[in-house]
This record gives structure tokens, C-alpha cells and sequence, in this order.
């Protein structure tokens, strides 16, 4: 995993800490607040369901 430390929000609004790469499986991997396990989804999905946050938002 190639670490990552960026913040997205999903198609419900609800903000993402984007904490990792996997490059061999092309998968982001993010953690959701509250919950204690890491999540992860296809890059081609991620796209399109998250929009970055940034620092100026």
C-alpha cells in the first residue's frame, strides 16, 4: 500500500480520510469516522462516487 493522506466526500456528502493506494489491485483505501475498519473500492468507482476536499472548502 502507498500511503496516502487526503480527505474526499462521498455521493452522501459524508467526508472520507483517504489513508492509502494498493496499485496492484487499483484499489483506494479510506477510513470512515466511527468506524474502526478500513474501507476500500475500485478506482474506477472512487472516481465517481467521491470528490476531493480542499483545503480551501
Amino acid at each position: 500500500m502507498i500511503p496516502i493522506d487526503r480527505w474526499y466526500r462521498d455521493s452522501h456528502g459524508v467526508p472520507v480520510h483517504v489513508i492509502g493506494w494498493d496499485y496492484e489491485h487499483a484499489q483506494v483505501i479510506f477510513k470512515r469516522e466511527g468506524y474502526e475498519h478500513e474501507c476500500m473500492q475500485p478506482l474506477r468507482y472512487f472516481r465517481t462516487k467521491f470528490t476531493r476536499i480542499r483545503d480551501d472548502d
